[in-house]
């Protein structure tokens, strides 16, 4: 039996219906007693009195998801997958950079040959990188 005041309860019932919707409006939304009551606007003494509600929501929160809960792992799961993401772009960006400085390279060589083929004084000298090896042979 509820010993609380009819407009009590409804304040309880309505808090209750709120935060089990996500919709609350004076808390953070996680499915508690102590939000419970503050969602309410009544004490904590005053909502354990409200035996009635007590039991329809601990019937309530313990059989039904917490949908603060849900879209907090929703949302970690889109961190994750985005992480993921990003890690690939930035490998595909690395592979890219490389490849880039590779054509640049082999365009170079072409060029020069075909400005030797040519007869042509290159505009800037080609400079052949020695092997490392061959350096320490000497």
């Amino acid at each position: 039996m509820t010993t609380v005041s009819p407009e009590t309860e409804k304040k309880l019932r309505d808090a209750m219906e709120r935060l089990l919707a996500g919709k609350s409006k004076r808390t953070d939304g996680r499915l508690t007693k102590a939000n419970l009551h503050i969602e309410a606007g009544v004490s904590r003494a005053t909502m354990n009195r409200a035996t009635e509600v007590i039991a329809d929501w601990n019937a309530s929160v313990g059989t039904e998801p917490a949908p603060r809960d849900a879209e907090l792992a929703g949302l970690q799961a889109t961190v994750t997958e985005l992480k993921k993401s990003v890690a690939r772009l930035r490998e595909h960006n690395s592979d890219l950079e490389r490849r880039n400085r590779a054509a640049v390279t082999v365009i170079a060589e072409l060029n020069a040959q075909l400005q030797a083929s040519r007869g042509e004084t290159p505009i800037g000298t080609v400079t052949p990188i020695r092997d490392r090896a061959a350096r320490r042979r000497r």
